[in-house]
């Protein structure tokens, strides 16, 4: 078993990072989160949550919290020149290093590109900033959500995305959530048919009815049994994480997932 740290994608408390950022990271400490998964990089000043590299980091140093991997803007630059986006990936590169992440990660893809055409113009982009983000030292990963699994006659981007690109350079962020919403596979066998490649996982939970966000204990996915039979090979970091859709506001659900955690399913990891 390795250690784990518990982790949250901090996305989920956004509008309560920007109301007060030290106030709510103290409280996701206090918690038991130990790691974060950033987001919100703004590449003009180069800065995450308003603030330095540099900064931000010393800020979760003081707090006792590290972050791992960070979700950064990738959809926007799809149709930029090459020279664009590797400008823009030098800029995620550099910053991850001064903030000690391991991962660059890509998190999202705009609605307009999520056709076989653009998946497998997608492929080459993921190839191309793998090996630019990995001759770096740092790591690249892919993160998915619902739209990868649809069926566009008999082919689907997920398995596009992981049969066209470098195994080594171009890593799987697994959101389990969004694969059992989505996915005709569970997330065992997505997992199975690269185990050392699934690097990270997102854990949230399904509302019973709508299937949307729910704390983690409230939802229709047992994790007692899903996390005792995934391969945890590759496996480097989880993170936490809720969207949306809270009982009460987004501080009170990272309690309630913590809670139901650390009472429940951490002892699988």
């Amino acid at each position: 078993m390795k250690n784990y740290k518990m982790g949250l994608q901090a996305f989920t408390i956004r509008d309560a990072m920007g109301d007060d950022l030290i106030g709510s990271l103290n409280t996701v400490k206090s918690l038991g989160y130990e790691d974060l998964e950033l987001y919100g990089f703004n590449p003009k000043d180069e800065s995450y949550y308003g603030r330095s590299a540099v900064d931000f980091k010393k800020i979760l140093e003081d707090i006792g919290l590290t972050a791992s991997s960070c979700h950064y803007g990738f959809s926007d630059y799809f149709e930029a020149s090459n020279e664009e986006l590797k400008t823009y990936v030098s800029k995620c590169i550099d910053t991850a290093k001064e903030l000690n992440l391991s991962f660059v990660t890509w998190p999202w893809l705009h609605p307009k590109y999520r056709n076989i055409e653009s998946f497998k113009i997608l492929t080459d982009k993921l190839n191309r900033i793998g090996e630019q983000v990995n001759k770096s030292g740092l790591k690249f990963a892919y993160h998915n959500h619902d739209f990868e699994f649809v069926d566009h006659n008999g082919q689907i981007g997920y398995d596009i995305i992981m049969n066209q690109t470098d195994s080594d350079l171009v890593k799987l962020q697994l959101d389990l959530y969004w694969a059992v919403h989505s996915s005709k596979l569970s997330p065992a066998e997505l997992i199975a048919r690269d185990p050392k490649r699934f690097v990270m996982w997102h854990i949230k939970d399904m509302d019973k009815l709508t299937r949307d966000y729910t704390e983690l204990g409230n939802g229709s996915i047992d994790y007692h049994k899903m996390l005792t039979n995934l391969d945890q090979t590759g496996l480097e970091f989880y993170y936490l994480e809720q969207g949306g859709n809270f009982a009460q506001n987004s501080m009170q659900s990272i309690t309630d997932s913590a809670n139901y955690f650390k009472n429940n399913l951490q002892q699988y990891l």
